[in-house]
């Protein structure tokens, strides 16, 4: 997916502004399991169906709030937060991060972002600073909501080049 009008040259036009909503993404027991081997986190809330069906007051199993937060990268990079004129965005650090209400299995979420600043780091970087809002269907309160930070790096100038012939 694409921003229209977004690119490195625009990119200061675009603070303040929401840039896209994600798509929505399910959160089934496979996904929280697989996300608990790769962590090692398991506690029961998040991979014990039985257990969480008993003693949970959610009333079953819930994702990590890890892995509502790691999806913030790759929803970013669903609707195009990474403009089409740059070569990368690198991960470059949290601001802040609230967790606030738990993702039931089950359930589904999407990200909205929007851009809080942009800072031109030099040499052909430019630092982003976005809102992201892990919004969950049905839900009135978002799932989390953190401030990230992306650090864009544009394509070599004989790259570009190559590009617009």
């Amino acid at each position: 997916m694409t921003i229209p009008g977004y690119s490195l040259a625009t990119i200061s036009e675009f603070v303040g502004r929401e840039l896209a909503v994600s798509e929505w993404t399910a959160i089934d027991q496979r996904r929280i399991d697989t996300f608990a081997a790769c962590t090692g986190d398991r506690q029961w809330i998040h991979v014990d169906v039985q257990r969480a069906q008993r003693e949970s007051p959610f009333g079953g199993t819930v994702a990590h709030g890890y892995l509502t937060l790691s999806l913030v990268a790759s929803t970013s990079l669903e609707v195009g937060l990474v403009p089409p004129d740059a070569s990368a965005g690198l991960n470059y650090g949290l601001e802040k991060v609230r967790f606030v209400t738990p993702v039931a299995e089950g359930a589904r979420v999407r990200n909205r972002i929007v851009l809080l600043a942009v800072e031109d780091k030099g040499g052909g970087r430019v630092l982003l600073k976005t809102k992201n809002t892990l919004e969950v269907e049905g839900e009135e309160k978002p799932a989390l909501i953190a401030e990230a930070l992306t650090m864009l790096t544009a394509m070599a100038v004989s790259v570009q080049r190559k590009c617009n012939e």
